[in-house]
């Protein structure tokens, strides 16, 4: 099986195993050895999922499946013909907001912009633009506010923000609540690098406390999303890949213009931080 697999470059693997013998922990050791980027059993796969979404919304993994031509007509052409007609019909709109944006960051102090690394559709790194909304020694601030504050460190280490976070400056408060400081991801939207609509871009070291991601790599990361319209600041890694997946299950144009919609109402609400 090892050498199927190197031959054809899987990077993937999920198999049904019952286990009873423990012979699925030596199966997955042995693929893990292969530098396979993750491989689970079904049965793991579905008590996960399980555990997100709870069992009345649950239903057993089953593959292979197919979907309908329609909403793969969409995925291949449709979504990205999408993006970019939105795009530039915002221009006129979001350019310049985005640019007095700048002006009162640079006003406030240091660079108005700021890019970091994500993971893209089939795990691809690329570097998002954002408004910076922190201020420059935001990594050891918030390290040593988590060092000092158990509640802190409980926090971030369920969400990967805080509610009250320290490092995050006037302006940019004003940014994040109006989600304003999302809006130069527009850019990687022209590039391919991103969607309007899809999963929350993650940061490569996110991606050991995410669950499985094989839905998420599925896809190119948006600026919203069924998770960011859901729950947005208040929901665990195991909801937002839950959130993704249901995504990915549901992809279609229909769907797409839906959650733009309730973005909006969810930008007027100012619920971000």
């Amino acid at each position: 099986m090892t050498d199927l697999l190197r031959k054809n470059k899987v990077p993937m693997l999920s198999f049904a195993s019952v286990d009873t013998a423990g012979q699925g922990t030596l199966v997955l050791k042995r693929l893990k050895d292969e530098a396979l980027r993750q491989a689970m059993t079904a049965q793991a796969a579905n008590a996960n999922v399980a555990q997100w979404i709870g069992p009345s919304h649950y239903e057993p993994l089953q593959m292979p499946h197919r979907r309908s031509s329609r909403p793969e007509l969409y995925r291949r052409a449709g979504k990205r013909t999408l993006d970019l007609l939105l795009t530039l019909l915002s221009l006129p709109v979001t350019l310049p907001v985005v640019l007095f944006c700048a002006l009162a960051l640079a006003l406030e102090g240091g660079s108005p912009f700021y890019t970091q690394e994500r993971l893209g559709r089939n795990g691809r790194r690329f570097r998002i633009l954002k408004l910076r909304t922190m201020v420059r020694d935001a990594d050891a601030r918030l390290a040593e506010c988590l060092a000092r504050d158990p509640a802190l460190r409980r926090e971030w280490d369920a969400t990967q923000k805080l509610k009250n976070d320290p490092r995050i400056t006037r302006v940019g408060r004003i940014l994040r609540v109006t989600s304003m400081d999302e809006l130069p991801q527009l850019w990687n939207v022209v590039k391919g690098e991103m969607s309007l609509v899809g999963p929350r871009p993650m940061m490569p070291e996110q991606l050991a406390i995410y669950g499985d991601p094989r839905d998420y790599f599925d896809l190119k990361p948006g600026l919203t999303g069924l998770w960011q319209v859901s729950a947005r600041n208040e929901s665990t890694f195991a909801f937002r890949a839950a959130a993704d997946s249901e995504y990915c299950r549901a992809l279609s144009l229909g769907c797409d213009i839906g959650l733009i919609w309730r973005t909006i109402g969810v930008v007027l609400k100012g619920t971000g931080y």
